[in-house]
């Protein structure tokens, strides 16, 4: 991905929205993509306990911002 707001960015952050750190590891960054997957994962696999979901709503709004805002090292 050459800059933010690159179509390759809009394309992680889509399919971030649907499948957290789907667009992380698009963009070829794995680690983040575990992390968002495994956080955003056990805070809905826990929806009845309230605050774990909220946590993960947050952490999977932050994967897509994350993954659209992303740029490229080089």
């Amino acid at each position: 991905m050459s800059q933010q707001g690159s179509a390759g960015n809009v394309l992680a952050a889509v399919a971030s929205l649907f499948f957290p750190g789907l667009g992380q590891l698009l963009q070829g960054r794995i680690l983040a993509a575990i992390a968002f997957f495994c956080i955003v994962g056990v805070g809905y696999f826990f929806w009845v306990l309230i605050i774990p979901p909220i946590i993960g709503a947050i952490f999977h709004l932050w994967s897509v911002i994350d993954a659209a805002k992303f740029k490229s090292p080089a």
